[in-house]
């Protein structure tokens, strides 16, 4: 069973343990569970085989045995009787809006409502207004969430189309009379590859003042619900917005709690209640009941005797432990990156010239970008024929010397492995570029060991330099090649060939978890736009995200470099001997 296929079970054994009502905290050990096999950067069955599988962030005695369990046998005792229980398909309806863990158990127990379909044929019929508590809103409610669940394409937004929405939103909250603040909280705010609901949190006094201007802007479809505090809206393209309002004195607690994760915040609650205290989305409260607000989230931990904690790393994988033992790193940021080293031109399929591109990096700021467009094999976008490679570095030449030192151009390539393992243009073209990247876009459905073994022999030829967006995916459209990511990482560590955090929304790859078990077998990063368009070389800020995500420092990422330094590395490799990082 691969990571995905046991974190599906975990997930599914969570949503049925909530829907029989169990304790959170039971709950949360799946969940946690489950989004670490997902992101980890490692094959479970090899850590497994090597007896590691208490080493995995997060997984304790009681999962690791049910692991072991699943990769014996292929399935797990315990899901098998929960699912003798509680029916596996209550789990789907937990999709839909309006339907939580209650109200599900409440359509299973007293209508027989187990399926998605049976939940809308008696919406349809009428039939559940006649639960006690629903009535006829509730059921069109639930109708509405049913139409809603099929306009979407996926029920996770991937992290760019997040970004801006909840930028365009934000914007007009801004603008409301009487907001002292907005910003974004939830899994955007941890920069979660791809987002649920949007979460937006708004600090003002005038909180009906808030709900009602927004719940009449045009492109609110309905108001799903609302709490004291919270207010669930669904857009007319069906995306879904929590929006949280508190005064501007609790802002600090509350923007935490709707950050998240729910793992972090329910450590935090323990460690408050260690205090005699209880922390909520409203502050601590002591046991006089007196209360202590915070208007900044630094307020939160420090009465926790905590330093602030990123909230990229918000997810109970050893951040709390690393916060009091005083070992928090500085996390990379977007300030840090210096130059982009993948990037293309119209000399294959981006979209201008070398010097439209080479000014827009100035624009923003780089001090060196690498023009690494693809080679020949790939057609379909017109890749560099080694007679064309010649002829590109004379007009990165003449670019160079009209900008001058302001930016440092290297030349490039995207250069294909071959279904072989090979690549795409010989050592004598390899040799005259400042920078290869080697990647894979083609046969990504080879069997494992094939497309390992490809991946492998690209990354030991001497030439190479990057590994690019290493596993070929595209979030939701494609998945990615079934790479044994152990061998990669301790290849690429041995070879000294930097494994890039591609940051095309569209791709975040490698992911946080990779990411994080490649900074574990000592491989240096890149982040790398992969812009086809000068707008594009704005995609950093995302590839930064997922580098936070995986507690990269600047010094575990190459174009955090200035130019000389990354020119002398590069230098390096192309001479015999021992490869190092200086």
């Amino acid at each position: 069973m691969r990571n995905e296929e046991v974190a599906r079970v975990f997930e599914r054994v969570a949503d049925l343990l909530e829907i029989k009502g169990e304790s959170v905290y039971r709950v949360l050990a799946y969940r946690r569970a489950a989004e670490t096999l997902r992101g980890y950067g490692r094959d479970l069955e090899e850590v497994w085989k090597a007896g590691a599988l208490r080493e995995i962030p997060g997984v304790g005695e009681a999962i690791a045995a049910k692991i072991d369990e699943l990769l014996r046998s292929g399935r797990l005792e315990y899901f098998e009787k929960l699912k003798g229980e509680v029916p596996e398909t209550l789990s789907d309806l937990l999709q839909v809006g309006d339907v939580g863990p209650k109200k599900a158990a409440r359509f299973w127990k007293e209508m027989g409502i187990t399926t998605i379909d049976q939940l809308e044929e008696a919406a349809r019929a009428g039939r559940l207004r006649t639960l006690s508590g629903m009535g006829e809103r509730s059921e069109a409610r639930i109708l509405q969430s049913l139409e809603a669940l099929r306009r979407r394409s996926s029920d996770r937004l991937p992290l760019g189309r997040a970004v801006h929405e909840a930028g365009r939103l934000l914007e007009r909250l801004r603008s409301v009379a009487g907001v002292e603040r907005a910003e974004a909280a939830g899994s955007l705010r941890r920069q979660r590859e791809t987002v649920g609901d949007l979460d937006l949190i708004v600090a003002a006094r005038d909180r009906e003042r808030v709900r009602q201007e927004v719940a009449e802007w045009p492109d609110v479809a309905r108001v799903l619900g609302q709490g004291e505090t919270k207010t669930s809206l669904e857009l007319r393209d069906g995306l879904r917005v929590q929006l949280w309002v508190h005064p501007p004195e609790r802002f600090g607690s509350a923007w935490l709690y709707a950050t998240g994760s729910k793992a972090h915040s329910v450590r935090l609650r323990e460690m408050a209640l260690d205090r005699d205290l209880s922390l909520s989305e409203h502050g601590f409260k002591r046991a006089d009941g007196k209360e202590i607000l915070c208007r900044e989230e630094e307020e939160v931990y420090r009465a926790l005797e905590l330093p602030w904690i990123p909230p990229e790393i918000r997810e109970d994988l050893g951040e709390v432990e690393a916060a009091r033992a005083g070992r928090l790193p500085r996390l990379v940021e977007e300030g840090d990156l210096r130059g982009d080293l993948h990037a293309h031109s119209e000399w294959s399929d981006g979209a201008v010239d070398i010097r439209t591109l080479a000014e827009a990096a100035l624009d923003q700021g780089l001090a060196y970008l690498a023009i690494t467009d693809h080679s020949q094999s790939l057609g379909m976008v017109q890749g560099l024929t080694p007679e064309r490679v010649h002829e590109q570095r004379a007009e990165i030449d003449a670019v160079q010397r009209s900008l001058g030192p302001s930016l440092r151009i290297l030349q490039g390539a995207e250069v294909e492995i071959l279904a072989d393992g090979s690549l795409d243009f010989p050592d004598s073209v390899l040799t005259r570029l400042d920078l290869v990247v080697a990647s894979l876009h083609t046969s990504l459905r080879q069997p494992r060991a094939q497309v390992t073994e490809r991946v492998l022999r690209a990354i030991a030829n001497p030439h190479v330099d990057m590994l690019g967006h290493p596993t070929g995916r595209l979030i939701g459209k494609r998945d990615p090649a079934d790479l044994d990511m152990e061998a990669v990482f301790r290849s690429a560590a041995e070879h000294q060939v930097v494994m890039e955090i591609n940051a095309n929304p569209e791709r975040l790859d490698l992911n946080d978890g990779h990411a994080r078990a490649a900074l574990g077998f000592g491989c240096l990063l890149a982040i790398g736009s992969d812009a086809h368009h000068p707008d594009h070389l704005a995609f950093r800020s995302f590839g930064v995200g997922i580098a936070r995500r995986a507690w990269a420092t600047r010094q575990n990422v190459l174009n955090t470099w200035a130019a000389p330094e990354v020119e002398a590395w590069l230098g390096r490799r192309r001479r015999p001997g021992p490869r190092d990082r200086g």
